[in-house]
């Protein structure tokens, strides 16, 4: 296998310094005045860059890649708009070096480089978008020739919705992003990667610590050299940041009264490949829960076959508290336009104007506060997910996750269904998936979404067609959640079905597998169908160690006392989640692993590490690969004791 690098980032806390001048040590509070002027200036300078440029000439420019010199851009952000003449403008009267300069247009680059993908993106959806509004299979198809590698069903159906709204406001469709959009706002923050050691630098000061050496102004406005000194912030580095992992440059940001650092760190990683696999692990996206899986091996003889579990991840109630929480926003920023509005027209000094004022800002403030929390718990529900992925992948041995591919999944039916399919943040849960996969050599190949849950994954090879209902005994009705075959009879779940043809298209498509050069993402190109089979694992062998090749036989139980546990507990048992029963002392993590029985020690660890109450997953149970037609050995049949006519 090939070593490449696997670079992640780690968010710290400074939370003090020292002047390196006169050795003062800087508290909290003057630290995070000190970063956000540095902020606040790199800030300004790059939104001026921005709003400078936010036109479709420009836009189009740096989408050429070519400076005017005929050659090609460079790849840092800094360095391209040098070369275009996009200069930094510096306030009037504030010193500050080239440094810092070069921060402001690496952040400039970023977000004209951003609005030129977007760009890109609204260009294919409206030379694609049918007079009616309906798209077919040509138009899917055509559209997707014209978007650019990665771009989801969920980002294609909010630049739809985007782009029906402004055909309706002005009765035409929009000529370019700038029609659609304005400047994007720049966040103020301190991007030191554009930097050299003449502004900032980090290095490692003993075991999960850093040292960050930074330049920051001593005032809001630095009127010449003198009012900039360094810096040294100590930083203690999170557990996960191994004591190989190279430090990058970070990001500086202040947060409330803290300083926030967002470092980046390298580690080696080795590259797992793509094909010649014989046990995998397909995951679909469902409705109702966010991620089913199930278990597959390739035979000798090109069959694939499964042991028949359902492993499901269900964040029902996290995605309805998301759902409460986007409910919420929306009204938050209906009330903020409600008081924006009625304050129109008013004097100034008018005391309604005032209070409406203050109205409006409370209402924005709360609103940035449920933006941010939504934002946390997406991010922790796609981490959370991702890691229950990949535990259940090192668990079976497997040495690829098929996922459906997203750019080919498009919600259809009711709208209420769509919701929940673009409020399940996809995107970020595949980015967990390829990060922790890469750390545990595991490859992770999407797969064509189309026709997974159409067809019967045990007899349909593409042609026999599904029957979907609400449940099992409610065969005669029209459902979503059920699947059932005419044909073999398979009753199963909907998106269980889906996950072994998914299984089955990435084992029996190996060689199809192509490598995007940008991002570096696997994808299958060329859908292969093939049935799966259910199987039985092996039973235990002799091979095993620490196993009993046959049960204990019974003991006579006459004239003494039984030790077993009785069949039925004199008192309730605790409930998973809620109140406990009165009268019984809550356990501890160890009394709980051990009632829980050796077998299932290491699944706790992992099962507290979901961060979520109310995710329901399956454990995650160590079983090995090897099983199937080929695989079954024939058990040894233990001796038997030889009669000696006695009988105790």
């Amino acid at each position: 296998m090939a070593v490449g690098q696997l670079t992640a980032t780690a968010t710290c806390a400074a939370m003090s310094a020292t002047v390196e001048a006169d050795g003062r040590r800087v508290g909290e509070r003057i630290l995070a005045a000190r970063v956000g002027w540095l902020a606040h200036l790199v800030g300004q300078m790059a939104g001026q860059i921005v709003a400078g440029h936010w036109t479709g000439t420009d836009l189009a420019i740096l989408a050429a890649g070519v400076g005017p010199d005929g050659r090609a851009l460079p790849v840092k952000g800094w360095m391209a708009l040098r070369r275009l003449g996009w200069a930094a403008p510096v306030p009037d009267g504030v010193y500050a070096s080239d440094r810092v300069r070069r921060c402001a247009q690496e952040q400039a680059a970023r977000a004209l480089r951003l609005g030129v993908y977007r760009r890109e993106v609204l260009h294919a959806i409206v030379a694609t978008l049918p007079a009616d509004g309906r798209r077919d299979d040509a138009d899917w198809q055509a559209l997707r020739e014209l978007l650019p590698a990665g771009v989801t069903g969920a980002v294609v159906a909010n630049r739809t919705r985007q782009v029906r709204a402004y055909q309706h406001a002005q009765g035409r469709l929009p000529g370019d992003l700038t029609e659609l959009e304005a400047a994007p706002a720049v966040a103020a923050q301190v991007l030191l990667a554009a930097a050299d050691k003449q502004l900032a630098a980090i290095g490692r000061d003993g075991p999960g610590r850093a040292l960050l050496r930074v330049q920051l102004p001593l005032t809001a406005r630095p009127a010449s050299a003198a009012d900039w000194a360094w810096h040294a912030l100590p930083i203690t580095l999170p557990a996960h940041v191994a004591e190989h992992a190279r430090l990058c440059a970070p990001t500086l940001r202040v947060v409330g009264h803290r300083v926030r650092v967002d470092l980046p760190h390298r580690a080696p990683a080795t590259t797992a490949p793509v094909r010649g696999h014989r046990v995998a692990l397909g995951l679909d996206w469902g409705v109702n829960t966010l991620l089913t899986g199930t278990a597959g091996r390739l035979t000798d003889t090109g069959r694939v076959v499964t042991d028949g579990r359902m492993l499901r991840y269900d964040a029902t109630a996290v995605s309805a508290q998301l759902h409460r929480l986007r409910q919420h926003r929306e009204h938050l920023a209906a009330k903020r336009d409600h008081h924006t509005t009625l304050t129109t027209g008013l004097p100034d000094d008018d005391p309604r104007a005032r209070h409406l004022t203050v109205l409006a800002a409370r209402a924005t403030a709360e609103h940035g506060q449920v933006c941010a929390r939504i934002r946390h718990l997406n991010k922790t529900l796609a981490w959370s997910a991702g890691r229950w992925a990949v535990d259940q992948a090192v668990a079976l041995h497997a040495g690829v996750i098929y996922v459906e591919d997203l750019a080919t999944l498009a919600a259809r039916g009711r709208r209420k269904g769509n919701a929940r399919l673009s409020g399940q943040v996809r995107g970020q849960v595949v980015d967990a998936i390829v990060h922790l996969a890469a750390k545990a050599g595991i490859a992770v190949v999407t797969v064509p979404a189309r026709g997974t849950s159409r067809y019967c994954p045990r007899c349909g090879q593409g042609h026999t067609e599904l029957t979907h209902t609400p449940a099992p005994d409610r065969a005669g009705e029209r459902g979503w959640k059920w699947a059932i075959c005419g044909r073999c009879n398979l009753s199963t779940d909907r998106d269980h079905a889906a996950a072994m043809r998914i299984t089955a298209r990435g084992l029996l498509a190996q060689h199809h597998v192509r490598t995007d050069r940008t991002t570096g993402r696997h994808r299958i190109t060329t859908v292969v169908e093939g049935n799966v089979a259910t199987v039985r694992r092996p039973a235990t062998t002799i091979t095993t160690p620490g196993r009993k090749l046959r049960p204990t036989p019974k003991r006579p139980t006459v004239g003494k006392l039984s030790h077993r546990v009785p069949d039925r507990r004199t008192a309730p048992a605790p409930p998973s989640g809620g109140q406990r029963p009165a009268g019984q002392a809550p356990k501890n993590h160890h009394q709980t692993v051990a009632a829980s029985g050796p077998a299932h020690d290491h699944l706790k660890p992992r099962h507290h590490r979901t961060g979520f109450h109310h995710v329901h997953a399956t454990p995650v149970i160590t079983l090995t690969g090897d099983y199937g037609p080929g695989t079954t050995r024939p058990r040894p049949h233990p001796k038997r004791p030889k009669h000696t006519g006695k009988h105790r």
